[in-house]
């Protein structure tokens, strides 16, 4: 029995994903039924539908050929949902600063810029995930020295209270008012309601993370900007 209504083959997806719109295909097929049904008239008749199907009144059945192409329809694969990835960005617009050297130190974030499905804990360094799944944190960090001489400063992630093996970085900074911008980034594999923490500590009480008001021609400059993006949904 011929396709006489251009059922699209099931390989056919029901929405473009170049568009986000139905499919040509689809959208052909779904108007030839309208047509067919008398264009939102309730004035069509079984043999309406068989003069429009193409059939000869008494010879074919209309029904048959509807169920037919019903089935057709019924292994058509279901419409492509579009799935939004959670996401988050977070920065603090205040210095920090140790207050005892070699001693770890959650650096804290005072502002929300954008949030999907994460957010800030009640304790401000806290980074939740409402959501399972694999995030990239990334980091960047204006680090300051105020004295002269040497100091190192070491900056890794924490994942519920505790270390993430490997994730340390190792950052020397020489002399006094000698900036230093760090960045980097971690993936973490994330429960929902796990929170992660950017750590830091120092060998000198002379390092801090320096944000400074917008002076023209650049704006404000925070201390701390942290990303967050989930990488698989």
């Amino acid at each position: 029995m011929a396709n006489i209504t251009n059922i699209p083959a099931p390989r056919v997806p029901f929405i473009d994903e170049r568009t986000g719109l139905i499919s040509r295909e689809w959208f052909r097929f779904l108007n030839n039924q309208f047509v067919l049904t008398g264009s939102g008239t309730t004035a069509t008749s079984i043999s309406d539908l068989e003069v429009g199907l193409g059939l000869s009144p008494d010879t074919d059945d209309v029904t048959a050929v509807l169920q037919s192409e019903l089935q057709a329809l019924q292994i058509a694969p279901p419409p492509e949902q579009r799935v939004f990835a959670d996401y988050g960005m977070f920065y603090d617009t205040t210095t920090q600063a140790p207050a005892v050297i070699n001693t770890a130190y959650a650096v804290t974030f005072n502002t929300t810029a954008y949030a999907r499905g994460t957010r800030r804990g009640t304790t401000t360094s806290q980074i939740f995930c409402n959501n399972a799944g694999i995030y990239n944190f990334a980091f960047s960090i204006q680090f300051d020295k105020t004295s002269g001489g040497d100091s190192l400063v070491y900056v890794w992630g924490r994942k519920n209270g505790t270390n993430l093996t490997d994730s340390a970085s190792q950052i020397r900074i020489k002399g006094n008012n000698a900036e230093v911008f760090s960045a980097a980034n971690f993936f973490v594999d994330m429960s929902n309601g796990d929170y992660f923490q950017l750590m830091y500590s120092a060998d000198d009480l002379d390092i801090r993370l320096l944000a400074e008001a917008a002076a023209a021609p650049h704006p404000g400059i925070p201390s701390v900007i942290l990303t967050v993006n989930q990488v698989n949904i």
